[in-house]
């Protein structure tokens, strides 16, 4: 699996043509503790960096993007059940969605650890 990173702070595990979506340690530690999740439909089909959803703390509310082109094929309902998962293991069991990528060639333009490293830095 490779892992890749946004400039808007989700996270991407890519598995074939298949990629999980998350907020990274960055973003929940910015966000402060994690009340509510709103995630998109099953089925629905999102442009890249359109919203896809949204994530509310006790500090503020945060939009998060689509980091692919893609149709939503899986949302983690836990994650809707106990927001906290968010916080607590963000690159884990704290995932949002699943995504069937569209079109692979987005993944490219996006970060490698490295790169968001230096830019959560």
């Amino acid at each position: 699996m490779t892992l890749k990173y946004t400039p808007d702070h989700e996270w991407l595990s890519i598995d074939g043509d298949i990629a999980t979506v998350g907020i990274t340690h960055h973003a929940q530690d910015a966000l402060g503790d994690v009340v509510f999740v709103d995630l998109p439909a099953v089925g629905t089909t999102l442009a890249q960096k359109d919203v896809a959803g949204v994530v509310e703390s006790v500090k503020a509310a945060a939009d998060v993007y689509m980091p692919v082109t893609g149709e939503v094929i899986e949302v983690n309902e836990d994650l809707r059940n106990d927001p906290a998962l968010a916080n607590t293991d963000p690159l884990g069991a704290g995932w949002f969605f699943k995504v069937k990528l569209s079109n692979p060639a987005e993944l490219a333009e996006l970060l490698d650890e490295t790169a968001y490293a230096a830019l959560a830095a």
